[in-house]
């Protein structure tokens, strides 16, 4: 990052924004229902949606989010071989239970219904909101505009 002139300051501010923004959306993303939609509006408004428009649901797995959390984790273990493992086995332990999720979608949207996926929606994105929000205050008290303020 240094050769584009970003500092890890930058990247951790940035990489929380982002991560935030996609965390409120998880949290507040629903359909009020408010509005009234043609048979033809709904279907193309699913084709929009369905993942298998895009190569490999690559964007939703491996996105922008997903690659600045990476990159910011393994900067904060810089150095330190058993934290860029532990962080390696993590990203290894998330991809496997990702792909057993993908294979088990429908049972697992079975067993949940509609309610049980926006409450688990909602709760990943409280996590990742409250996760976005420690990359922004790092990100803050490493540039040193908020001197003596610990985080």
């Amino acid at each position: 990052m240094a050769g584009l002139g970003i500092s890890l300051a930058a990247l951790r501010t940035g990489g929380g924004i982002l991560l935030l923004l996609i965390g409120i959306d998880l949290v507040f993303a629903r359909s009020s229902g408010s509005t009234s939609t043609t048979d033809e509006e709904e279907k193309e408004a699913q084709s929009k949606q369905d993942i298998s428009v895009f190569p490999l649901a690559t964007p939703l797995i491996a996105g922008p989010g997903t690659l600045g959390a990476v990159i910011l984790l393994m900067a904060n273990a810089e150095g330190e071989p058993v934290l860029q493992a532990a962080v390696i086995t993590s990203l290894v332990a998330i991809l496997l239970v990702t792909l057993a999720m993908l294979i088990l979608a429908s049972e697992i949207q079975q067993f949940l219904g509609v309610t049980g996926m926006h409450v688990v929606t909602r709760i990943f994105g409280v996590l990742l909101s409250a996760l976005a929000v420690q990359f922004i205050f790092d990100g803050i008290a490493a540039s040193g505009l908020l001197a003596g303020v610990s985080t």
